[in-house]
């Protein structure tokens, strides 16, 4: 027998034993790869309404609950265009209403008319809303599509009835999906005079935006720039929080993956120590004995790598169909999700089995051997 077929036989002799550490460690893996993909699909979530406007960087305020509750004074966007490297600045409100059980969490950008083009919009058929217009929308063509609603047609938003006036492209999949309205409507409307919510930046050529973002973030110590996700944490605890646990989750499942896994290799040791003083009385070094059991442990961790992934996949798809997250959540399995699941069943498998298996390698072959 081949050493790796010695290796599946010690395995797959105690079916049940297989099946019930694969589960512990299929459970630990679901946990982390889960987590690491709700929390990618919020962050790209997120990033895309940073990204609505093709902007350089975004301004929000800083360290708000979440983006959208980020409130900017309209006097700041003036003096953030008066800075040298700024092209244009264009301020919008942001807002999230029902529209119905299929759109839970749908998007209402408040923006003045004359920043539409600056804004990345191209109107793709009908006009743009006038400026003070009480009644008129412009849908992104996503939100068109998906409603079945044209120009001409009416929506309800906010218990308030409109008439689309317009289809709009901003070429980001999230701005697509929602609405805008006139900026002063929609101030009214949410009672925030004179508010914003995000300020989007473009800079003029050769303009060292490093540099740009971290004066304005001096001259402006409640705001922050946001360019990259990694930034975006400065002005979003929430998604701040969500990393720190998806971190904290990955350190606890292989921390209890591996004791699971130590258990039972060490209960597998107890049981074959006659075995172990065979190998060592016919000349097997103590390497190959360490990895033997670390195969062993390895091809366990194997398993319920795979059905974690299973289980994840299901797991992802509940949280997904939840009300609160339709539309917000789009699961995206990139090959670091299968990276990740790899990597954490694979230190499950390190970690549990180095305990048993240094014990294997160390045991006295004539000790091994009166073991009963």
């Amino acid at each position: 027998m081949t050493f790796f077929g010695l290796v599946i036989h010690n395995v797959v002799v105690k079916p049940l034993r297989l099946a019930l550490t694969s589960l512990a460690v299929a459970i630990g893996v679901t946990t982390v790869v889960s987590l690491g993909v709700v929390t990618q699909s919020l962050q790209t979530s997120a990033l895309a309404i940073l990204k609505t406007g093709q902007a350089d960087f975004t301004i929000a305020q800083k360290g708000v609950s979440d983006i959208v509750s980020s409130s900017i004074n309209e006097a700041v966007l003036p003096k953030i265009a008066a800075y040298p490297g700024v092209a244009s600045v264009t301020g919008v409100l942001i807002a999230i209403t029902k529209l119905n059980a299929a759109n839970p969490l749908f998007l209402e950008i408040g923006i003045a008319p004359e920043d539409l083009a600056p804004f990345g919009v191209h109107v793709l058929t009908g006009r743009a809303f006038a400026p003070l217009a009480q009644n008129e929308v412009m849908l992104g063509w996503r939100a068109s599509e998906n409603l079945g609603i044209g120009v001409g047609g009416r929506i309800v938003l906010d218990h308030l009835p409109y008439r689309v006036v317009g289809i709009y492209s901003t070429g980001q999949a999230l701005g697509d999906a929602g609405a805008m309205v006139p900026l002063v409507w929609l101030q009214a409307v949410q009672r925030q005079s004179g508010e914003l919510t995000l300020l989007f930046v473009r800079v003029t050529q050769h303009t060292n935006v490093a540099a740009l973002q971290a004066r304005i973030d001096h001259d402006f110590p409640q705001l922050t720039t946001i360019r990259t996700i990694a930034q975006f944490g400065r002005a979003d605890r929430s998604l701040a929080l969500i990393n720190a646990t998806n971190d904290g989750s990955t350190v606890l499942a292989i921390v209890i993956g591996a004791i699971v896994v130590m258990s039972a290799m060490t209960m597998t040791f107890v049981e074959r120590i006659r075995e172990f003083g065979v190998l060592s009385a016919i000349g097997w070094p103590r390497r190959r004995i360490m990895g033997m059991i670390l195969s062993e442990a390895g091809v366990i961790g194997l398993i319920g790598a795979v059905g974690g992934v299973g289980l994840s996949v299901l797991a992802v798809l509940a949280v997904s169909n939840l009300p609160a997250l339709t539309g917000v959540l789009q699961p995206d399995y990139t090959p670091s999700v299968f990276g990740r699941a790899l990597y954490t069943a694979a230190a499950m498998s390190l970690i549990g089995g180095l305990y048993p298996s240094l014990r294997a390698a160390v045991a006295a072959p004539l000790e091994a051997l009166r073991h009963e």
